[in-house]
């Protein structure tokens, strides 16, 4: 069996230079981005040394980053992600040019509301434990466009994700060209990682759906083993405004003679998904019934679990992540990863536990409850709707012992702040409103004047830069005298924390 490979090392700028003087040296990039990465040198000096991780630094090559920032300027200048019209006609069109490489390799597909890319992550580790070459498909990223697709566990190179876009891009002139709207970014990345996994050639791929399931650009694939993550209410004004019309959506991926792994859900969601299962004569797994979490105890840096799967039970299974949540992402991870080999349906048996151990110990989920720097520690979650800062405040309660918590975010403004807030009203001693740099951001004021009505005019405070705010809530943190134990969790949107990231020194 073939050791994970080494993540790549990066060395931390000189903590020494300017604000200025950086952001003068960047005058040939993106503005936004050369701001946050000046930023982050006036406050890397207080974190730690990155450490090797499964989230891409820029290229070091001058022309390798002059040629992805060409590639992903041109991405940019197509529909983003949140504009939407649904169908999947374009993105069959570029399939069929493209000589349907999805079809070249069996896939899993997963969709729900949350925990999709920790699940993805932790499938994509189990099938690598047991020697299968896979390609990994998730979206949003969290701070550079390569890790939405991987091979084998780690980003694809920018040298490989710049030659696949100059591949497909060609052919995705010739649909742009027949059809009354050109292909979205999503659409065209979701080409690239099709393409990219028959190139490489891989043995499964697995695939998260940006949104819903039926007309998502993702399901133009024949998966044998659909997930479902948790539903809950969250881009209600395409999706449904109702567990059960979500599902309804999200059913779309559930293909012929399929197996389903469910996670628990809203009892009207399930309904939906059952429904849909018989109706196209998929096998269903329920957690709860056919597998589960048998137990958890919070072990030092993550959860010691004990996991029901379709083969039995897997004891000992250490996960480096933090919150009930993923404990229940992992039993369905495992199970995905059972029903693909068969198990539970064509056979009685358990997999390798020594494998599954293995796997699950090397699991990495950036800016889902991940800690990037000590006294005092932050914690970065990228929770952006109310059930997913429910699962990251009751994580952040249960693993860590802070006797003040301050708290960054930053929302977009198609999100449900208010509820988002809500959820984290019990935790947060003082919030710092802030915003990120991308135009979806909510308005750190706009923000603020919910805030304040949900925490009261004394706990809230505003700083439109993310840099500043996070230099508030440490300074706030750092008032030992008064607050011994104190820690900031920084939350709201997938970008604010992405950026949060590299501004602390871990990109």
């Amino acid at each position: 069996m073939s050791e994970p490979r080494p993540s790549d090392r990066h060395d931390a700028p000189d903590p020494d230079d300017t604000f200025e003087e950086i952001v003068d040296e960047a005058t040939q990039r993106d503005p936004d981005l050369a701001v946050i990465e000046a930023g982050s040198r006036t406050l890397r000096a207080h974190s730690g040394q990155p450490q090797g991780e499964a989230v891409p630094a820029r290229p070091a090559d001058p022309e390798t980053d002059k040629a992805l920032r060409a590639v992903e300027q041109e991405l940019a200048g197509r529909w983003g992600e949140t504009k939407l019209e649904p169908s999947v006609t374009r993105i069959a069109a570029l399939m069929d040019v493209l000589g349907e490489p999805q079809r070249a390799y069996p896939s899993i597909h997963i969709t729900g509301t949350n925990g999709k890319t920790s699940t993805a992550r932790m499938i994509e580790a189990l099938l690598n434990a047991f020697e299968l070459r896979t390609g990994r498909y998730t979206s949003p990223h969290v701070q550079s466009i390569t890790e939405r697709i991987s091979l084998d566990g780690s980003p694809i190179e920018p040298e490989r994700f710049i030659e696949t876009y100059e591949d497909v891009k060609p052919y995705v002139e010739m649909v742009d060209a027949q059809q009354p709207y050109r292909l979205s970014f999503f659409e065209v990345l979701t080409g690239m990682a099709y393409a990219a996994f028959a190139d490489a050639p891989v043995d499964v791929a697995v695939v998260e759906v940006g949104m819903g399931g039926t007309w998502d650009a993702t399901n133009v694939i024949d998966s044998t083993v659909a997930v479902v993550t948790p539903i809950s209410l969250d881009h209600t004004d395409r999706l449904g405004t109702t567990p059960a019309e979500i599902a309804g959506e999200k059913s779309g991926v559930i293909k012929q003679g399929a197996t389903v792994i469910l996670a628990q859900q809203p009892v009207d969601a399930a309904q939906v998904m059952l429904k849909k299962a018989v109706e196209v004569d998929a096998t269903v797994a329920r957690e709860g019934m056919e597998f589960g979490v048998t137990s958890r105890e919070i072990a030092v840096g993550g959860q010691l679990l004990t996991l029901r799967g379709l083969g039995g039970e897997y004891e000992e299974i250490f996960l480096p992540l933090y919150g009930a949540h993923q404990a229940h992402n992992a039993a369905v991870a495992l199970a995905a990863v059972e029903a693909f080999f068969g198990i539970g349906a064509e056979q009685a048996r358990s997999l390798d536990i020594d494998a599954i151990r293995k796997a699950f110990a090397s699991v990495l989920s950036p800016g889902r409850l991940e800690v990037v720097r000590s006294s005092p520690t932050v914690v970065l979650d990228a929770a952006h709707n109310p059930a997913g800062a429910k699962a990251a405040a009751d994580g952040v309660s249960e693993a860590f012992s802070f006797s003040r918590l301050i708290g960054v975010v930053g929302t977009s403004g198609d999100k449900d702040a208010r509820g988002l807030l809500e959820a984290f009203e019990p935790i947060f001693a003082e919030i710092v409103v802030t915003q990120n740099s991308t135009a979806r951001a909510m308005d750190a004021d706009e923000l603020a004047a919910i805030a304040v009505e949900v925490f009261g005019d004394d706990r809230v405070q505003v700083e439109p830069r993310l840099d500043d705010a996070l230099e508030a809530a440490i300074t706030l943190a750092e008032e030992e005298d008064e607050y011994a134990g104190a820690g900031v969790l920084v939350t709201g949107s997938v970008i604010t924390v992405g950026e949060a990231r590299l501004l602390l020194g871990r990109g």
